[in-house]
């Protein structure tokens, strides 16, 4: 009796193939983590509150408010805002950053910001 000797490590198959296959794995399994790790961050995206701007200074301009999951769509009209008002008072920024509104009857009002 003749005792052989089993090589673990020789590779029997020497087919090109079967790493091909298995870079397809590799590569699906990239694939299936990112597509994941997009959902969830879309998902996080979705709950906040956002404000979008599109074609800001242009005649059609829009502004997008997401907030609690609602959408409000605001478009303007393509001009300057017109109409007829009369001047309600004067308002001054301070040196500290408060601002001070004096109505035109010329009493002092509150300071805000």
């Amino acid at each position: 009796m003749s005792i052989r000797h089993v090589n673990i490590l020789a590779e029997e198959d020497d087919d090109p193939m079967l790493s091909a296959v298995n870079l397809v794995d590799v590569f699906l399994v990239l694939v299936v983590a990112l597509l994941t790790a997009v959902a969830v961050r879309s998902q996080a995206t979705a709950q906040e509150d956002v404000t979008i701007i599109r074609n800001p200074g242009k005649p059609d301009m829009e502004i997008v408010v997401r907030e609690q999951g609602r959408e409000v769509r605001y478009k303007g009209a393509g001009s300057a805002a017109q109409g007829a008002g009369v001047r309600a008072g004067v308002a001054y920024k301070l040196e500290d950053g408060n601002i001070v509104y004096i109505p035109e009857g010329g009493a002092a009002a509150g300071a805000g910001r």
